[in-house]
């Protein structure tokens, strides 16, 4: 079927965004770009994860305290504190405006060389904005007219950055596997991360966080670093 086609492309276009731009780039700064190539990603970001776009600062910011402090109190996001799935996620979501708009006060270290457009992001990040990405969805789920269960996949792509922040920050620190013994609950979910791009090997992460590879053992596979080493060799990053 179509949608599910377009479905799917979505998934992973968002998600590409979300662990090249957001978090290997703004948060850990695992690479270097120029100004040039950091205001494509910006757009291109916003593009991909449309009505869920994420703010590259806010995720950055939120991301390092994530580490920081992993399955602490002051952790943004971690299951060891939150009842069930949908409190930690309305917990990420106040600590995620909260930075956005400045409402509280974040240390600067976690602030350090974040990638930051202002302008763009007060747009992107704004409830027009996200209607109207939402409003363009629904057109064209209307205009293809799909059977009446492929309109479950809707809400779903509306809201696919929180989805892909919950897989992995709710159940890659509950289930899966470990490779390394951290001082903290993270996990692999999967042996070849085909659902997340490599975000899957969050074990790997927590003991790499640096690390542009998040495969470490014999059999994984991080399907967004051999587009890192391309991106390298043509001079987008460094």
């Amino acid at each position: 079927m179509i949608i599910c086609i377009i479905f799917i492309i979505h998934w992973y276009l968002s998600l590409f965004s979300q662990t090249f731009f957001l978090h290997r780039y703004a948060a850990h700064q695992a690479f270097t770009m120029n100004r040039k190539w950091e205001r494509f990603f910006f757009i291109l970001t916003y593009l991909t994860q449309g009505s869920s776009y994420l703010s590259p600062r806010s995720y950055a910011i939120l991301h390092r305290l994530h580490h920081a402090h992993t399955d602490k109190e002051l952790d943004p996001h971690s299951p060891s504190h939150d009842g069930n799935v949908f409190k930690m996620m309305w917990r990420t979501r106040n600590i995620y405006n909260a930075i956005s708009y400045d409402r509280i006060a974040v240390d600067s270290k976690f602030k350090k060389n974040v990638p930051e457009w202002r302008r763009f992001d007060l747009w992107a990040n704004s409830s027009l904005s996200r209607l109207l990405w939402m409003a363009l969805y629904l057109c064209m789920y209307i205009v293809i007219a799909p059977p009446a269960i492929c309109w479950l996949l809707l809400p779903v792509q509306a809201a696919l950055s929180p989805i892909h922040g919950v897989i992995i920050n709710w159940y890659a620190h509950k289930y899966g596997k470990r490779n390394y013994d951290t001082d903290n609950t993270s996990t692999n979910l999967f042996k070849v991360d085909w659902l997340m791009l490599g975000e899957g090997y969050h074990n790997n992460h927590h003991m790499h966080p640096a690390r542009t590879n998040f495969a470490a053992k014999k059999g994984e596979f991080d399907f967004c670093y051999p587009v890192i080493v391309l991106f390298q060799k043509w001079k987008i990053i460094t």
